[in-house]
């Protein structure tokens, strides 16, 4: 039997498709393998959101024909579909970029029969349809990622994206609906909604994402998590359902980019600042409790002294959970690599790091929020004298009780929060 190994990169998108082909592999007699073992086949699922993330993916592909300078090499994704050009030299067997990931068998069957390499790259089109990937369950976790969105038409100046993963489209309701009966019946307590922009969910079938999350709800379903929103998809219609029923995570994650207008306007987002805080503020008037997480980029083209500062303070004024801080990484044909006025590496670095110490201090101050509260808590993984697990906030809580089991939730009594996470003494298990 043909054993396989499969190294992700990226975005949870990557990694439920990554599941899909660990999945199908597994089901057609092949043998998975850590990345670091001898392998005959070795996967790798690009990112090339940034140039870093490019790098580790080339830094795979090498540790691969180092393994096994024999094994069939396959590179899939993003960073296929944007810079193939470049990968010729890399010697590898079979590529596959944004459309056809679901021919993944037959395309490896084929690769193994033949001696010469395959390219699967289709140019972006207005007409591509969503590639089905069903998964029926996600091995080790007790949570369950569900794609039902892929691609981008926002073309944000500063973002690959839309190169990389061609237009907008989704996954038919029913098969959304079939899919999570599966994840359901096979044991996940909550699904998390996963896409590239997931907010867009549904309008060429003439469907919105509140609409499937109701359609959802329907089913025996104990968590509903939606992975990442733009603030100008946030509607009153799902903050009413959110406010209603409380299986739907009280956690949303709502990119800002930037706490400058001038930046925001540069990076082509489709919102200013007033316009976000307006929409924070009637989330929290509804949901007083939610955990609002977000991404900054700084650095970018143009962005002076001023503009961070203006970001400093936006984001200590709108109370993030915690922040996700990325520096500014030039991608060939975006508009912004033709923008004068690039920060330099320093500068950026520098940047970075003062707004990584204000997500610190607004996440410590959130989580303190929670002592001597109850919060329902998905346990998850045994660590050293405790059990650890998330409430439906995404706050990591560990638990003083061995006994618990893992794949169920319980209501726990906050006690503490440690500096890393919030510590609970359990009370019952929900049913």
């Amino acid at each position: 039997m043909l054993r396989f190994a499969i190294s992700t990169l990226g975005c949870k998108v990557n990694s439920y498709e990554s599941q899909y082909y660990i999945e199908t592999l597994r089901n057609n007699g092949f043998i998975e393998v850590g990345f670091h073992e001898l392998a005959d086949i070795y996967i790798i699922n690009t990112c090339t959101v940034t140039n870093i993330a490019a790098s580790k993916s080339r830094q795979k592909i090498h540790q691969a024909k180092k393994n096994n300078s024999d094994a069939l090499i396959v590179v899939i994704g993003c960073m296929v579909q944007v810079d193939d050009e470049s990968l010729k030299s890399e010697g590898i067997d079979l590529m596959i970029g944004a459309f056809d990931k679901d021919q993944i068998l037959d395309l490896i069957r084929l690769s193994l029969a033949r001696e010469k390499p395959i390219k699967i790259v289709k140019a972006l089109s207005s007409t591509v349809e969503f590639d089905e990937m069903r998964i029926k369950h996600f091995n080790d976790h007790t949570r369950a990622f569900l794609k039902i969105q892929d691609g981008c038409d926002q073309y944000c100046s500063y973002c690959i994206i839309p190169y990389a993963r061609g237009k907008e489209r989704s996954l038919a309701p029913d098969k959304v609906i079939n899919q999570a009966r599966d994840l359901i019946t096979s044991g996940h307590k909550e699904i998390v909604l996963s896409g590239i922009h997931t907010g867009r969910y549904g309008k060429e079938h003439g469907y919105d994402l509140t609409r499937l999350i109701k359609d959802l709800l329907n089913l025996n379903i104990e968590r509903i998590r939606i992975s990442s929103i733009e603030i100008t998809e946030v509607t009153d219609e799902l903050i009413d359902l959110m406010k209603n029923d409380d299986r739907i995570a009280r956690h949303l994650h709502i990119p800002l980019q930037s706490g400058s207008n001038k930046i925001l306007e540069l990076m082509k987002r489709p919102y200013d600042t007033k316009y976000y805080l307006d929409r924070i503020n009637n989330i929290r008037f509804n949901l007083p409790d939610i955990a609002i997480s977000t991404d900054v980029i700084v650095g970018f083209p143009q962005e002076d002294d001023n503009d961070h500062l203006d970001t400093l303070k936006f984001v200590n004024k709108l109370k993030f959970a915690f922040i996700h801080v990325f520096p500014y990484s030039k991608r060939e044909n975006t508009l912004a690599a033709k923008l004068n006025g690039q920060v330099s590496g320093v500068l950026k670095k520098a940047r970075v790091r003062s707004l990584i110490e204000i997500s610190k201090s607004l996440s410590s101050t959130y989580r303190n929020r929670f002592i001597d509260k109850m919060v329902r808590v998905l346990v998850e993984d045994p660590i050293i004298g405790h059990i650890s697990g998330y409430t439906s906030e995404y706050l990591p809580v560990k638990i003083k009780d061995n006994s618990l089991s893992r794949n169920e939730i319980y209501e726990v009594k906050i006690t503490d929060y440690d500096g890393l996470a919030l510590v609970g003494i359990i009370k019952e298990v929900i049913k």
